[in-house]
């Protein structure tokens, strides 16, 4: 298991644009709303914590077609399916670095992306929770639609129309708690049903993108 995480992280590293392009983008587009809408500078713009939330999915299909598209190019996604002693967990660790470099990172950039949008300081623990407890549900989802799009020349778009359904549930409870944290409310009950979300996704999701990922493997 470690040689198996130990290699993904090595991918990842060794492919930084599927890193920092997204990263940017979001930092971009967080950067023209604050620039086009200077009432969010206030921190209490009613709209904010709908866009937020928004802009990270959005981020996070930028990086979901390239989930396993460059062992599928390769050759490497038949071999892990065929060779691999438990292909579950290959399929689980994937999901895991691929939130690594997507959750976590923008959840650590959540102080810049607070100041660009005039946030208070007390609000941003708070935020760093709520996208750690919702973002693995994003990976969980989106690996699905990586799976079943990764044979297609143009998954982007088709990828999109799955999986943005899905993602409704962490955009609505997301929403929720980020607004109530910066209205300095309790935010207790939509963060337990955004944990409970992404708890039936880590229980669910890992299953049918095995299952996914050898229709598309069978396919080519």
């Amino acid at each position: 298991m470690n040689q198996l995480l130990q290699r993904e992280l090595t991918a990842t590293l060794r492919t930084r644009g599927s890193v920092t392009n997204p990263l940017g983008f979001l930092l971009l587009s967080l950067l023209l709303f604050a620039l086009v809408d200077p009432g969010a500078q206030d921190g209490h713009n009613s709209y904010l914590s709908g866009i937020f939330w928004v802009l990270i999915l959005l981020t996070n299909l930028l990086s979901l077609d390239t989930m396993f598209r460059r062992d599928f190019d390769s050759g490497a996604l038949e071999q892990m399916l065929i060779s691999a002693h438990m292909p579950f967990v290959a399929v689980l660790l994937r999901i895991f670095v691929h939130w690594l470099s997507s959750g976590l990172l923008m959840t650590l950039f959540v102080p810049l992306f607070g100041l660009l949008l005039g946030l208070q300081t007390e609000t941003f623990l708070p935020i760093m929770l709520v996208m750690v407890v919702g973002t693995p549900a994003v990976s969980l989802l989106g690996s699905i639609g990586a799976a079943l799009t990764v044979g297609f020349s143009r998954g982007g778009t088709i990828l999109a129309l799955l999986i943005l359904p899905l993602f409704l549930p962490v955009l609505i409870f997301g929403s929720a708690c980020i607004s109530a944290a910066i209205s300095g409310l309790s935010f207790a009950a939509p963060l337990t049903w955004l944990g409970l979300f992404s708890s039936s996704s880590l229980l669910l999701a890992p299953w049918a993108t095995w299952a996914a990922l050898k229709i598309s493997v069978e396919m080519q």
